[in-house]
C-alpha cells in the first residue's frame, strides 16, 4: 500500500539565494508594460507632476500588497492556493482565481513575445518599409475585418505568428521542467542583465537624436494642475500596481521558494525601486526616439500617435528605427528587449499555475510543465495564433488586467486583514526574518488604502465597460470573451477547490511560532528564533 507524501514532508524547491530571488522577482515585475505603458501613462497624466501621484502609490500600495504576498508565500509555504487555503480553508477558491488569471495572461502574452521575436528577426533587414501600421495589422497580423465579411473568430492561422509562437511556449515547458532554481533563476540570471545592457544601449542612442530634447521635455515637463484630477492619481496606483505583478499569485509563489530565515522586506524595497527605476529609464528612452521621430516627420510632439500599448512597439518603433542611423541594430536591441522582458514575466505566471497544479494533484514538475504547459500552449495557438487572435487578445487583456486582476487584489486585501484577521500575524513574520521592520502603517494600507483605491478603480471600471463596451466590439462578443472569461475564473476556481488533494495538506506549523500575544519584534530573526 502506497501513502501520499504531503508538500511539506517534500524537500521543497529553492531559490540558491538572494540575489537569484531577487532578480527572478524583478524579471517578474519588469516586462511589457514597463516598456510601453509607462511612458504614455505619465504624459498623458501630468507629465513630470505624474511622478508625485506615482511616487506616492508605490510607497502607499506597490510596496505594502507586495509585503503581503511575500508574507503569505513565504509564512505558509506554498502556490496561491494552497498558501490561502493555510489561511483558511474557504481562501482556496481566491487561489485559484488567481491561478486562472494566471493561466489566462499566459495563454495571450505569449502571442506579444512572438510579434517581438518575429520583429527581432524583421530587424535585421527594416522588413516593416515605409508603411508600419499595414505591415504590422494586414501584412503581419492578417486582420480579420470582423463584423464585416469575417467572423469574429476563425482558425485562419497566420504562420508568422504562428511557428515564434509555438517557439516561445516550447522554450518555457522547457524553463519549467527544468525546476525553480536550474530553469526560471537561471533565465533570469541571464536575461536581467542583458535586457539592462540592451536597452541602456538603446537608451544612451536615443539621448543624442536630434529632437530628443523636445521628448523629453514633453515626458518631464511638469502639469501640476493635474494632480487635482483623481483620475491621474487613479491613472498612478493602476500603473504601480499592474507593474509590479503583485495580488495574482506570482509573489506568493516565489516567496514561498525563499529559505525559511530569508530576508524579505529589503529585497521587496530594491525589487519595488528596480522596476521603478526601469520604468522611468525606459520612459527616458521612448521620449526621447519619440522626440526625434517627430522632427523627422515634421510634426508638434503633441500630434505624434501611437505613443502607448502595442501600436508604440510594432507601429511607431518600426517607423522610428527606419529613419535612425543604424537602424537594423537599434531595432534589434529594441525588440531583442521586449523578447527578454516579456519572457521573464511569462516564466512567472507560468510558474503560478504550475505550482498549484503540482501540490493539488502530487504531481512533478515535469508533468505540470509538459502537461498543464502543453494544455495552455495548444489553447493559445488555437486562439491567438488566427486572424482575429488581435481582436481577442486585446479583449481578454482588458478584462484579465482591470477586472480579474484588481477583484483579486480587493478580495485578497479584505479576506486576509479583516475576514481572517492575519494582518498582526504576518506583520510579525516579516519583522521576524527580515532586517528592515514593518510598522503599524503596513497594516492600514494593505487594510484600508489599498482595498478603498483598488475598489474605486474596480468600481469604475466595471461601469464604464458595462456602460460603453469596450473599443467598438459588439456586445455580444465582449459578453463571450470579456465576461465570460471572469465567469470561466470564478468556475475554474470552484471545481479545483472542490477537487480532492491527492496528498494531505491541512496539518501545517508555520514558522516562526506565533500566538496573539506576541508583538512583532524590534530587530529582524531575533524572536522568530528563540
Amino acid at each position: 500500500m502506497s501513502t501520499q507524501i504531503s508538500p511539506e514532508a517534500r524537500p521543497r524547491e529553492e531559490w540558491t539565494g538572494q540575489v537569484g530571488f531577487i532578480l527572478s522577482a524583478i524579471g517578474s515585475a519588469v516586462g511589457l508594460g514597463n516598456i510601453w505603458r509607462f511612458p504614455g501613462v505619465a504624459y498623458e497624466n501630468g507629465g513630470g507632476a505624474f511622478l508625485v501621484p506615482y511616487l506616492i502609490a508605490l510607497i502607499t500600495a506597490g510596496v505594502p500588497i507586495l509585503y503581503l504576498d511575500y508574507a503569505i508565500g513565504h509564512r505558509f509555504r506554498g502556490s496561491a492556493p494552497l498558501a490561502m487555503r493555510r489561511i483558511s480553508r474557504w481562501f482556496e477558491t481566491l487561489g485559484w482565481y488567481q491561478v486562472a488569471i494566471c493561466l489566462a495572461i499566459a495563454v495571450y502574452y505569449t502571442a506579444v513575445i512572438a510579434w517581438a521575436l518575429s520583429f527581432f528577426w524583421y530587424s535585421f533587414d527594416l522588413r516593416w518599409g515605409d508603411d508600419t501600421t499595414t505591415f504590422f495589422l494586414v501584412d503581419y497580423l492578417q486582420v480579420a475585418d470582423v463584423g464585416g465579411a469575417d467572423p469574429w473568430f476563425t482558425l485562419d492561422f497566420v504562420p508568422a505568428v504562428l511557428i515564434p509562437l509555438v517557439l516561445v511556449w516550447v522554450v518555457a515547458i522547457i524553463v519549467l521542467s527544468a525546476g525553480v532554481a536550474r530553469g526560471v533563476q537561471r533565465v533570469n540570471l541571464l536575461f536581467m542583465p542583458l535586457l539592462l545592457v540592451a536597452f541602456g544601449v538603446l537608451v544612451v542612442r536615443s539621448l543624442f537624436l536630434p529632437g530628443a530634447t523636445d521628448g523629453l521635455n514633453a515626458l518631464f515637463t511638469p502639469n501640476w494642475a493635474a494632480l487635482g484630477d483623481a483620475d491621474v492619481w487613479i491613472a498612478a496606483y493602476g500603473q504601480i500596481f499592474f507593474s509590479l505583478s503583485i495580488a495574482f499569485g506570482i509573489m506568493i509563489t516565489y516567496a514561498s521558494y525563499r529559505r525559511r530565515r530569508g530576508n524579505l522586506t529589503s529585497p521587496g524595497l530594491v525589487v519595488a525601486f528596480a522596476n521603478s527605476g526601469f520604468e522611468l529609464f525606459a520612459g527616458i528612452g521612448v521620449f526621447a526616439a519619440l522626440g526625434f521621430l517627430a522632427g523627422q516627420e515634421g510634426v508638434a510632439f503633441g500630434e505624434l500617435e501611437g505613443i502607448t500599448g502595442p501600436i508604440l512597439s510594432f507601429v511607431t518603433f518600426p517607423a522610428l528605427v527606419s529613419q535612425m542611423p543604424a537602424g537594423a541594430l537599434f531595432g534589434a536591441l529594441f525588440f531583442g528587449s521586449l523578447v527578454m522582458a516579456g519572457f521573464t514575466s511569462l516564466v512567472s505566471i507560468l510558474q503560478v499555475v504550475s505550482a498549484a497544479f503540482q501540490e493539488k494533484l502530487s504531481i512533478s514538475r515535469r508533468q505540470a510543465a509538459f502537461g498543464i504547459g502543453g494544455v495552455a500552449g495548444v489553447i493559445s495557438v488555437l486562439g491567438f495564433s488566427t486572424t482575429t487572435g488581435l481582436i481577442a487578445l486585446d479583449t481578454l487583456d482588458n478584462w484579465a488586467n482591470n477586472v480579474g486582476i484588481v477583484s483579486a487584489a480587493v478580495a485578497m486585501c479584505v479576506l486576509v486583514i479583516w475576514v481572517a484577521r492575519r494582518g498582526r500575524e504576518l506583520r510579525f513574520h516579516l519583522n521576524s526574518v527580515s532586517t528592515l521592520q514593518v510598522g503599524g502603517w503596513w497594516t492600514f494600507f494593505v487594510g484600508v488604502l489599498a482595498p478603498l483605491v483598488l475598489g474605486w478603480m474596480l468600481v469604475s471600471r466595471i461601469q464604464t465597460l458595462l456602460v460603453e463596451g469596450y473599443e467598438g466590439y459588439a456586445t455580444w462578443y465582449l459578453g463571450v470573451v470579456g465576461w465570460g472569461a471572469i465567469a470561466a475564473f470564478v468556475v475554474f476556481a470552484v471545481v479545483l477547490t472542490l477537487t480532492p488533494w491527492r496528498s494531505p495538506v491541512d496539518v501545517y506549523a508555520p514558522w516562526p511560532r506565533y500566538d496573539r500575544s506576541h508583538t512583532p519584534p524590534a530587530r529582524g530573526g531575533k524572536e522568530g528564533a528563540a
